[in-house]
């Protein structure tokens, strides 16, 4: 079974392009679940049956009494493993077929609204190297949606002032090309011009936005800093970088943004994790329908 593992690790990492974080993921509930069939008597992955999944599944809600959204991961990885044993030839069936996973209870993601947003873009003292910097990394994180880490990671190439784009780097080294509003690339432009030449201690460093020591901000570096802001900017504690991410494809897709074209910007490999932004969507319509509709007061 730890062959087969091992080579089931090799396959998402290689051909899927999954960090070692997520491949690590699958693993730690593959284990999981060889661990409960060798003791029902199964040794080998191909051997384990419809019945074997499905008291795996009571096993988890009962014994266990592990969360929906737990197990549902859980038994996302046992179905990827299956497939890929069908793909190779070492499994002529797949245990998990027509097996529904127990639904996840819907949370969506928390979004600051437009004046809030504004709020935090304004907040850093612009006249203050430190602060021009700051404001021109939220602000481009703001306007292009990106990831903590692949805001840290921009190097000065991936920017083009003339079209008005960045190249992203994003999970498992999918790039993607991310338009840029003027605003965002005026104030970093201003930071590139005024701040970073005095920041710049290596000359081999091509990394954007540089800390005090000359070097890439790390990720908890940055957000140590963006937590500074939003206490100053009076914004819920629960605030991250993340949240400025989900507010821009949520504010997109208010904005009328093709659902697809966030997809694109956002770097989701399926729609479907794109489509949580439709149910915030909807509270901007009810807004409209209650300020509307003449039977709504």
């Amino acid at each position: 079974m730890d062959k087969v593992l091992s080579a089931f690790a090799d396959h998402l990492a290689v051909e899927k392009g999954l960090s070692a974080n997520t491949v690590e993921a699958y693993l730690r509930d593959l284990r999981d679940w060889g661990d409960f069939l060798r003791g029902k008597g199964v040794t080998a992955w191909e051997d384990a049956s419809r019945q074997n999944l499905i008291d795996f599944i009571s096993h988890m809600q009962r014994t266990q009494a592990l969360a929906r959204s737990t197990i549902a991961r859980r038994l996302s990885s046992v179905r990827g493993l299956y497939r890929f044993l069908v793909q190779e030839g070492i499994s002529e069936s797949d245990p998990s077929a027509n097996i529904d996973l127990p639904g996840r209870p819907e949370r969506l993601p928390k979004v600051l609204t437009v004046t809030e947003c504004l709020r935090l873009l304004e907040t850093p003292d612009r006249s203050d190297p430190d602060g021009l910097r700051d404001a021109a990394m939220i602000a481009l994180m703001y306007a292009a949606g990106l990831r903590i880490s692949e805001l840290v990671t921009l190097r000065l190439h991936e920017l083009n002032f003339d079209s008005s784009v960045v190249r992203v780097l994003g999970k498992g080294g999918k790039e993607r090309l991310v338009p840029v509003a003027p605003l965002a690339l005026d104030l970093v432009g201003r930071y590139l011009a005024e701040v970073r030449p005095d920041l710049a201690k290596f000359p081999d460093e091509d990394a954007i936005f540089l800390s005090t020591r000359g070097r890439p901000f790390s990720r908890g570096g940055f957000w140590a800093r963006f937590k500074q802001y939003t206490r100053l900017a009076d914004l819920p504690p629960d605030t991250s970088p993340h949240t400025l991410r989900h507010s821009f494809a949520t504010h997109m897709l208010s904005g009328g943004a093709d659902l697809r074209a966030i997809q694109e910007m956002l770097g989701h490999t399926a729609l479907s994790t794109t489509e949580i932004y439709t149910h915030l969507s909807v509270e901007d319509l009810r807004a409209i329908y209650d300020e509307s509709h003449p039977r709504a007061k």
